[in-house]
């Protein structure tokens, strides 16, 4: 298994000039904490506290500042990117890090988006299969248009989906690149780690390649010395993000916070705490990447880092992980 940290690039107060400075610190602190991969996703529209427009410039810096942590987004949204464009801002960040980018596409992002852009949300599955078998021969350059640099090794294992059911899933094994599933499965009933074990084992049956592919699996992961504290630092976070889910109908209203956390999938406490309930996640033996994410939690900087401290020593060692040498 793989350990990596995803940031959604957020913070606590009204500079976001401090707040992608203090992203970047977390990816030097998880490098030099042996995560192997940094994942950060793109948001267009503003989020609380942030977000990420434009994550091939961020990556590009952070490549700078690290020195083993491998560099990936979850997600680009594709059909908002011109895929030879993107293919070359890919290829850049993959020569000067030496070869450690991979990158997760999907269609992603909400209708206010794609018309700011002037693309028509309709067509966005149509995008993204055309986007990525673009992106995918511009990498390989197999492209008429051949895109420089041309990347320092194959990338036909390093193209990863973000999916949203089993059809998919089904769909991101015939194209042939690794399954990257969200922190929470919104709109069932059932548990999300019932649901997506589904998909998993839906797109693990579909699978007809050589290689073996990946399983990244995104979760909602926050360790501190017990719960109270755990989730007094995710809290707000958690409450105004909630608010959202409710005013698009995703959540109902009125419930209280532990049922909140619940709806997010989230394993929020003492390291124990944490390692117990993953061990029990359904999609965890099918995993080959486990994906930690803060998000819709803002901790402050220091309540981060002491996070992603308690993950690479405590939590990920006690699932078999361990820093690659």
């Amino acid at each position: 298994m793989r350990l990596g940290f995803l940031t959604h690039v957020q913070g606590r107060g009204d500079d976001l000039a401090e707040t992608y400075r203090r992203a970047q610190e977390l990816f030097v602190v998880a490098d030099e904490l042996g995560f192997d991969v940094g994942w950060v996703a793109q948001h267009h529209a503003p989020l609380q506290g942030g977000g990420l427009s434009s994550p091939w410039s961020f990556l590009a810096y952070a490549a700078a500042r690290t020195r083993k942590i491998r560099l990936s987004t979850a997600i680009t949204i594709l059909p908002l990117e011109h895929p030879l464009r993107l293919a070359e801002d890919v290829a850049v960040v993959d020569t000067l890090s030496g070869g450690r980018v991979e990158i997760g596409v999907g269609s992603g992002s909400g209708p206010e988006e794609y018309a700011a852009f002037g693309v028509d949300v309709n067509r966005k599955r149509e995008l993204t299969t055309e986007g990525l078998e673009t992106l995918r021969r511009a990498l390989a350059g197999a492209t008429d248009f051949r895109i420089q640099p041309q990347p320092v090794s194959d990338f036909s294992d390093r193209i990863w989906q973000g999916v949203f059911s089993a059809a998919g899933a089904r769909y991101a094994a015939a194209s042939g690149t690794n399954l990257l599933l969200n922190r929470a499965a919104y709109g069932y009933d059932e548990p999300t780690d019932e649901v997506q074990r589904v998909w998993a084992d839906e797109f693990l049956a579909a699978w007809d390649r050589p290689q073996r592919p990946r399983i990244g699996l995104s979760r909602f992961v926050f360790p501190a010395k017990d719960r109270k504290t755990a989730v007094a630092q995710v809290e707000d976070g958690l409450r105004r993000a909630t608010e959202g889910f409710i005013a698009r109908g995703d959540f109902p209203a009125g419930l209280g916070l532990d049922e909140y956390l619940r709806r997010f999938h989230a394993f929020v406490g003492h390291p124990d705490e944490i390692v117990a309930g993953l061990q029990r996640e359904k999609v965890m033996p099918v995993a080959t990447d486990l994906i930690t994410q803060f998000n819709p939690g803002i901790p402050d900087f220091d309540a981060a880092v002491h996070a992603l401290e308690l993950i690479a020593k405590e939590v990920a060692p006690a699932l078999g992980w361990s820093p690659a040498r």
